[in-house]
């Protein structure tokens, strides 16, 4: 339930973690009634969320003279990566059917067949640079990504965090600001919750000689947003 501001406002307060609004004249919106001053803060908290498994994706591509014989070297490629990846990876892999389509044929060079698919899964840790070095090995794929996807029971931990940590933050604007104006009571009149996102950052590898640490890679991360309304008086 949202609180109705007057039109005549003090001013704009502006802070790091949002804009802090101050009307001067009573507010109602249903059975809520600020005689005092309403203050509106707009307050965010962020934090990174414990990878306990990844998502990769592949790309397998095939070239030959005709579409029959691109589609079989597409086949052979698949097979090998079937083989090599499955033991590596957490579940089934998603191959989508491939497409096939012309490409070169320019300065008197004939033109080729290209087949292409993708395959994608889940590693966990123990597997995470086993299968960066096999992928990174395999003839025809390329390592697309491998995006950082939170421990079960991670994100909604952090959430509950992050709610906390916002709403101490609420009220420790309200009664800093309450004190410079030289009021006495604080009180919560209106909590809207917004913006919830998490951002799953994914990363490329190239294979190499050195070895790839799943500690090291992007951790996923959780921000919410809290549309905050204070009475003051």
């Amino acid at each position: 339930m949202r609180a109705l501001c007057s039109p005549l406002m003090l001013g704009w307060l502006v802070g790091t973690s949002g804009l802090m609004g101050l009307a001067s004249l009573p507010a109602h919106a249903g059975e809520l009634r600020c005689d005092g001053t309403l203050l509106q803060l707009s307050v965010q908290e962020s934090g990174e969320m414990r990878s306990d498994r990844f998502r990769f994706s592949l790309q397998v591509e095939a070239e030959a003279g005709t579409p029959s014989s691109a589609m079989d070297q597409l086949n052979e490629r698949l097979a090998t990566v079937r083989t090599r990846l499955k033991p590596l990876s957490l579940g089934e892999l998603i191959i989508p059917a491939p497409r096939s389509y012309s490409t070169g044929g320019s300065g008197g060079k004939p033109r080729l067949q290209r087949a292409t698919t993708s395959v994608s899964g889940e590693v966990g840790r123990s597997n995470y640079d086993a299968l960066i070095q096999a992928a990174g090995r395999l003839p025809g794929v390329e390592l697309r990504g491998m995006t950082s996807r939170p421990e079960k029971g991670g994100k909604k931990q952090l959430e509950d965090e992050l709610l906390r940590r916002a709403l101490q933050q609420g009220k420790h604007q309200a009664e800093n600001t309450s004190d410079a104006l030289g009021l006495k009571q604080v009180r919560l009149m209106r909590i809207d919750k917004r913006g919830d996102r998490a951002h799953y950052p994914s990363v490329t590898y190239r294979a190499a000689s050195q070895k790839f640490d799943p500690g090291e890679a992007p951790k996923p991360r959780q921000s919410i947003t809290l549309n905050l309304d204070y009475c003051l008086s």
